[in-house]
């Protein structure tokens, strides 16, 4: 049920965990109201990471179940491109009907739902569809509650705040990224000898799953506040995306650009696997990299809050051109990639911390150019960017890196990267 109104919460050592702050009339905090780490904040973060965990505890092994089914590789790029675009979708018709009807929370609350529950469909798989049907309706519960998410979560601070709860937030979800792998992976060594059917253990994770899916749900609905605001019956789709802001709309071209270099972190996977190979075997090389990806999360994770801080202090636009940077000379690091583990772990952390960067910066600085009656629409369109330059990123990399050279696609990664933060640059 949608809770809205006044109450109080627990203390907590970043000040009170408070929820009775007053709002204005379309729902935004009163600056000066109150502090940034209150309940709302800390309960989306607690969701996040419950199911981001979930999530990647299934993606983690799915690869080798479906290979024990006998699913191709290319089974899986079509399901993996599939639901990417429908998450795109959702996103932004989702943001732009939660600013129709006036709130948002039962919407976030369905997605999660939805998003946790359709993982548990693998663990009856007989072979690609019904993982298919999974996966899209999880990717389509994922999109239907990004926009509104985001949107409850700049509502829930104050605007000089708004870079730390996304920092924290994005904290808590990449947590939730690490942790869920380790878990996925421990279950299958626990469980693999005790069954003769080597499809069983997956199966048992992909139920696993269901508890912090679900629980992800159970948490937004019970502790995170919405304040609502008044409907806007007359919201049109189209009319909406008109009345963005001309400097949103000039920031979404530098995201943009920047997205068609952001490529799939698989490859960067790929490009480890392939320099540690002569020396230390395929085998082994492939561990080694899952571990350089594990740091790249954990760094990831460790950034996002104080990049998100820093952000609100020195300002938002100029370090998130400098992460976009940092994205550029990582990718020419990767270029002259060698077996030497102390170097690649240096580049693996540097993606994380250019992840974080635009993880927490992106959604805090589209809060400062939006207003509150297209918030929703505003972060549905910016999810929408992201997605489609993140798709065409990885498919024009993957071709230059396949049929021109490596350096050639990741030259190409570094270029855009470079313009990107250009772009970013010149918007007022």
């Amino acid at each position: 049920m949608i809770e809205t109104g006044d109450a109080g919460g627990e203390a907590s050592g970043a000040g009170p965990m408070r929820d009775d702050l007053p709002t204005t009339e379309v729902g935004a905090r009163v600056a000066g109201s109150g502090a940034w780490l209150n309940r709302s904040v800390v309960g989306m973060g607690i969701t996040s990471l419950l199911g981001d965990a979930g999530y990647e505890m299934a993606t983690a092994v799915l690869p080798a179940f479906l290979a024990t089914l006998g699913v191709s590789a290319a089974a899986l790029g079509a399901i993996e491109g599939v639901a990417d675009a429908v998450a795109s979708t959702t996103k932004l018709a989702s943001g732009w009907w939660s600013d129709r009807i006036g709130h948002r929370k039962a919407i976030a609350v369905g997605g999660y739902a939805l998003s946790g529950a359709a993982k548990g469909l693998f663990a009856f798989a007989a072979g690609w569809p019904l993982v298919f049907t999974g996966r899209v309706l999880a990717w389509f519960g994922r999109g239907i509650r990004g926009s509104p998410r985001d949107a409850m979560l700049v509502e829930s601070v104050e605007p000089a705040d708004v870079g730390k709860a996304f920092g924290f937030h994005r904290a808590c979800d990449t947590i939730g990224a690490v942790i869920g792998p380790l878990l996925g992976v421990f279950a299958i060594g626990l469980l693999h000898d005790r069954f003769t059917d080597p499809t069983v253990p997956f199966r048992v994770v992909f139920l696993l799953t269901l508890i912090p899916g679900l629980g992800s749900a159970v948490v937004f609905a019970l502790v995170v506040r919405e304040h609502r605001r008044a409907p806007k019956g007359d919201l049109r789709f189209w009319t909406g995306l008109r009345s963005l802001p001309p400097a949103y709309r000039r920031f979404l071209v530098g995201v943009f650009v920047f997205g068609l270099a952001d490529f799939a972190p698989t490859l960067l996977i790929l490009r480890a696997t392939d320099v540690l190979s002569p020396i230390h075997g395929v085998a082994h090389a492939a561990q080694l990299a899952a571990l350089l990806y594990a740091l790249r999360n954990a760094l990831y994770a460790a950034a996002a809050f104080p990049v998100g801080a820093l952000a609100d202090r020195i300002g938002r636009r100029g370090l998130l051109a400098c992460g976009y940077v940092v994205a550029a000379l990582t990718f020419v690091g990767f270029m002259r990639a060698s077996s030497d583990l102390w170097y690649l772990a240096l580049l693996f952390a540097a993606a994380g911390i250019f992840m974080a960067a635009e993880d927490a910066l992106e959604g805090a600085i589209a809060a400062e150019l939006l207003p509150a009656e297209t918030r929703g629409l505003g972060y549905g369109v910016l999810g929408s960017v992201n997605g489609v330059g993140d798709l065409l990123s990885s498919i024009i990399v993957g071709m230059l890196w396949a049929h021109v050279s490596i350096t050639a696609g990741l030259a190409y990664a570094a270029i855009l990267s470079s313009v990107g933060a250009a772009l970013i640059l010149r918007i007022r």
